[in-house]
């Protein structure tokens, strides 16, 4: 957005001595900006989509069932909210600098997926929790996989659990990813398949 202001408003650029509508490689630098930003895009769709598809594979997990109500809502409304954040990127860069357009269909493409994964994600079901021998995987909005191995606490605080492993690593996800009413049911699944001998639970709500 600051090399668009730049360019499309030919704004001075005083350590360069030069304007921004005169400064070169400007088309290199967002063509560049343009396939960094696609790329990351890209590179966090894959992941989610493949997460979806992993964990609605039921006969690979001792429990798995659909994502609390509560957090399908929260998560279809995100991910509405940030199509509109990036389809009003995309269209504000293109508006200040047609050079811009790599960066603006980036954004673009970022939009209409996540609607795509908003839409078809609420409709078939795919926002999911799911526990095998080894881990854990919740995916909606993002895929979060966390592993059983190296875990030496498991912690409930406010609207989240934590997990905590050696090293100081700690990784979370919301509690309201388990359906109402299943939180006892997924704790027995979770604490059967950890070492309770390596493992500390702590429970406060």
């Amino acid at each position: 957005m600051l090399l668009s202001i730049y360019v499309g408003y030919d704004l001075p650029i005083g350590f360069l001595h030069v304007s921004g509508a005169n400064l070169p490689y400007a088309f290199e630098a967002f063509l560049l900006l343009g396939t960094l930003i696609f790329l990351s895009i890209l590179r966090r769709s894959i992941k989610r989509w493949m997460g979806a598809q992993i964990v609605k594979k039921t006969d690979r997990f001792k429990w798995n069932v659909p994502v609390g109500p509560e957090r399908v809502r929260r998560v279809t409304t995100y991910l509405l909210l940030e199509s509109l954040v990036m389809f009003a990127l995309a269209i504000g860069l293109y508006l200040i600098t047609e050079l811009a357009w790599a960066p603006a269909i980036a954004f673009a493409i970022g939009a209409l997926d996540s609607i795509i994964f908003a839409l078809i994600g609420k409709a078939s079901g795919s926002y999911r929790i799911g526990l095998s021998s080894k881990a854990l995987i919740v995916a909606d909005r993002e895929v979060q996989l966390l592993y059983f191995s190296g875990l030496r606490k498991v912690s409930v605080h406010q609207q989240s659990i934590y997990f905590d492993y050696i090293k100081g690593l700690q990784l979370s996800f919301p509690t309201d990813c388990i359906p109402e009413g299943m939180e006892d049911e997924f704790f027995n699944v979770l604490e059967s398949n950890i070492d309770r001998n390596k493992v500390f639970f702590e429970r406060k709500h």
